[in-house]
Parts: C-alpha cells; structure tokens; sequence
C-alpha cells in the first residue's frame, strides 16, 4: 500500500491522540469516505441541488453578475 508521506504523519498525530494505531485511524476514515450518503434525489437538469434554507433568498442571475462585478 502507498500511502502519501503527509497523510501518514496525519493519520499517525491522530492515532497517538487517541490511543490507537495510525491504521485503525485510516480504516475509520476511509469507512466514513466510502459510506453511501443519503441523496435527496433532488436534481434540476441532472445536476444536483442544495436543500433550501429557511429564510434564505434566491440566488437570481443579477445577484451572481453583481459579485462578478466587485471582484
């Protein structure tokens, strides 16, 4: 297994945290990533969307060209 030099001395910090070995560190974390996720099903035109915010306006085309804009 190959394993990035960076991502090992993360994975090890954590283990000594914890009180664990830095494998059973990466088989947490790589379960978490590899979990399915719940999908709200919601798409328009196939791309997913975010769930809406109560309270939380709509983003219109005006709005996106004006912060174009300012940057």
């Amino acid at each position: 297994m190959d394993i990035d030099e960076d991502v090992l001395k993360a994975a090890k910090e954590l283990a000594s945290m914890r009180g664990t070995t830095a494998g059973r560190v990466l088989s947490e974390l790589a379960r978490i990533a590899l979990a399915p996720r719940p999908s709200s099903g919601r798409k328009r035109n196939g791309v997913p969307t975010l769930p809406r915010r109560r309270g939380a306006g709509l983003v219109t085309q005006e709005i996106v060209n004006r912060l174009r804009e300012e940057t």
